[in-house]
């Protein structure tokens, strides 16, 4: 399909962030400061190559962060057993560790430049893609101008558009539409998003499901594991995950009001942003709370009440510790974070109201009784309570969302399918 023209809107998205790429050192400077960026990487956030292509076929897979990463992991590895060679980018310093260390041999990693127009052809110019896939709703205008004016196919993987987005996005009708025009495909997640892509002027929309119900439960180290299940012991425990600012006070006080009742209740809180992992210490030991911090090295005694899990790609650690999960972001307008994982290694999930990102699967899981909806903390206690209490009906609930993972997944197989014509194109291309 022909790209359309670029509108009045985008014309000056062009403009306005070519005058920003001026201001592009110094900022990347600064988040390097703030261990933000790697500073001995900053180049390829402008587009400079720190590695060379590969000879022959190349496909380029991106994922916004460490989400993003996981969810297209398994559909990189199918590739790279098809002998493609792989360049996997990312944007956030978190997601290259993830790349680091779960990416199959011989995927080369390198940041995502920014959306300037220089940095974006420099970046093309080295790489030269012959299929781009990208997760979710990466749908940056110059990258995509750039893309169409190459012909290079662009697909959109595991596609995501939040009624939010959405409606932001009808703002800008025509703009959207432009945008739209220069991706050849668009695999939704679900039914609503693609009928929202549609509504935006995507031209060739399919449903595939989400991949995230694909990625296997992530691993433990047994040694780290044994380590905290001895701690913890035969304590009650709580887990608030991939929390957001504002949660976790609201899991300290959900701690408070259980240890009424629970009085070996341990809490463990796992941010969304290990950083913050002395300011939420530090709010705690304020609440009164006694604390331990496993960036420190430290593990829960017997007296700890809040155990601050502050580090990186622990999460299947703490989710074989913890059979009732609070999943964050969801008490907060932030949409919800993925529960998959808990749900597959056999937590209970409770969920605030606020989980659009993920809307279809906590539907799913909510009609099921795999998750239980909360309104606050007073329902959070309540639930937590009734779960930790009632190992039957938590048995229950935790199988029962097992069963709904099961049932919503195919989506991996279903997305090969859909860019099998691209790759048997590629092929032939490179005979």
């Amino acid at each position: 399909m022909k790209a359309r023209a670029l509108t009045v809107t985008l014309r000056l998205y062009r403009g306005a962030s070519a005058a920003a790429a001026l201001l592009t050192p110094a900022w990347l400077s600064y988040r390097a400061g703030k261990g933000k960026e790697d500073r001995e990487r900053l180049p390829e956030r402008r587009g400079i190559a720190s590695a060379e292509r590969p000879e022959g076929p190349l496909i380029w897979v991106h994922g916004a962060s460490v989400g993003e990463v996981n969810c297209v992991m398994p559909l990189i590895e199918r590739l790279v057993a098809r002998r493609f060679n792989v360049l996997l980018t990312s944007g956030t310093l978190t997601s290259s560790k993830v790349a680091a260390r779960r990416a199959p041999e011989g995927v080369i990693h390198q940041f995502m430049p920014l959306d300037a127009g220089a940095f974006v052809s420099r970046f093309l110019d080295h790489w030269q893609p012959d299929l781009v896939l990208l997760a979710e709703s990466e749908l940056w205008p110059n990258l995509l101008y750039d893309l169409g004016r190459r012909a290079t196919p662009v697909v959109l993987v595991n596609g995501r558009l939040s009624p939010k987005s959405a409606q932001r996005w009808a703002r800008l009708s025509r703009s959207a539409r432009a945008l739209l025009s220069r991706v050849d495909l668009c695999l939704a997640q679900s039914e609503e998003d693609g009928a929202r892509f549609r509504a935006l002027g995507a031209p060739r929309v399919e449903v595939c499901g989400n991949l995230k119900l694909d990625v296997p439960a992530p691993a433990a180290d047994p040694q780290a594991l044994a380590a905290l299940s001895a701690a913890i012991g035969a304590r009650p425990v709580l887990l608030a995950a991939s929390t957001h600012a504002g949660e976790e006070v609201l899991a300290m006080a959900t701690h408070k009001a259980l240890r009424k009742e629970l009085r070996e209740l341990l809490t463990i809180i796992a941010p969304r942003h290990p950083e913050r992992g002395e300011e939420i210490a530090e709010l705690a030991e304020e609440a009164g709370l006694r604390t331990a911090r496993r960036s420190a090295g430290a593990v829960p005694t017997a007296d700890t009440d809040i155990y601050v899990a502050d580090t990186m790609g622990e999460m299947g650690l703490l989710y074989r510790c913890a059979p009732v999960v609070f999943m964050g972001g969801s008490l907060v307008e932030h949409g919800g974070q993925n529960p998959i994982e808990a749900a597959k290694l056999g937590a209970v999930v409770l969920h605030g109201p606020h989980v659009w990102n993920f809307a279809a699967i906590y539907a799913r899981f909510d009609a099921d009784g795999g998750a239980l909806p909360v309104a606050d903390v007073k329902d959070l206690a309540r639930l937590s309570f009734v779960m930790l209490r009632d190992k039957a009906r938590r048995e229950r609930a935790a199988a029962v969302a097992q069963v709904s993972v099961a049932a919503l997944g195919g989506a991996l197989e279903r997305t090969l399918a859909a860019i099998e014509p691209y790759l048997v194109h590629i092929r032939l291309q490179h005979r």
